[in-house]
């Protein structure tokens, strides 16, 4: 595990969490405290692919005993960012470029349909949402947040997926995207790459709010075939 210091997990009672859009204050539970910070550390790298998670020292570190952070780990490993291996506890795996584009299959047809469908059956109000989730998201960009900005990226994909109505397509739809949330974070590495990758998400929000379904599922199309071609030379494919 990367030598770093960290903030031990808030344990007090109104611990609470801002959201990107809050509706209002919730109260977050341990669990999800430790959900969180695991998750961040892996996808910013500080617990990198094929890095073993000790469960006595990240427990020190982030002030926590074992149970809570068993409990995470059950939740990062049904994600795809924690395995386990016999006599040797949770590590970080490594993802296949075949995995990886297997994934992203399956990511661009959901997200293809649920576009469509978001376009004809969304309401103003939730149209307008996305609106302010994709302005969010742009002030991350130009003030180089790069976490910030990804955890938008994601919940924006989630929302607009939840706006076809149809349960069955968003319950796909997260546990596909899980499993390859790590690599998309590395996808926007270069400054070219992120530039693009905003001005896909505003011609998304743009055929959202024309109720074109022909355009959204296009440019969703495009959009996470672009994340492939991202992609490859970080999963170390070589495929056309």
């Amino acid at each position: 595990m990367a030598a770093r210091t960290l903030e031990p997990i808030d344990r007090s009672v109104g611990a609470t969490s801002p959201s990107v859009l809050p509706a209002g204050i919730r109260r977050v539970t341990l669990h999800e405290q430790i959900v969180t910070r695991l998750r961040d550390m892996i996808l910013d790298g500080t617990l990198p692919a094929g890095s073993h998670i000790g469960e006595t020292a990240i427990g020190a570190e982030l002030g926590v005993s074992r149970t809570p952070l068993r409990e995470a780990f059950k939740t990062l490993a049904g994600e795809g960012l924690i395995e386990f291996a016999p006599g040797k506890g949770a590590f970080v795996p490594a993802i296949s470029a075949q995995h990886t584009r297997d994934i992203l299959e399956v990511l661009t047809g959901i997200e293809g349909v649920a576009g469509r469908l978001a376009a004809v059956r969304a309401t103003d109000a939730e149209i307008a949402e996305i609106r302010r989730m994709q302005d969010h998201m742009r002030e991350r960009f130009e003030t180089r947040d790069r976490l910030g900005y990804y955890k938008i990226n994601l919940d924006i994909h989630r929302r607009i997926v939840e706006l076809s109505h149809n349960a069955e397509l968003a319950a796909l739809h997260r546990q596909a995207a899980a499993r390859v949330q790590r690599l998309r974070f590395n996808g926007s590495s270069t400054p070219d790459m992120w530039a693009a990758a905003v001005d896909e998400h505003e011609a998304m929000t743009k055929a959202l709010e024309r109720r074109d379904a022909a355009a959204l599922e296009t440019v969703l199309r495009e959009h996470l075939g672009l994340i492939w071609e991202r992609l490859k030379s970080l999963t170390g494919s070589g495929e056309n």
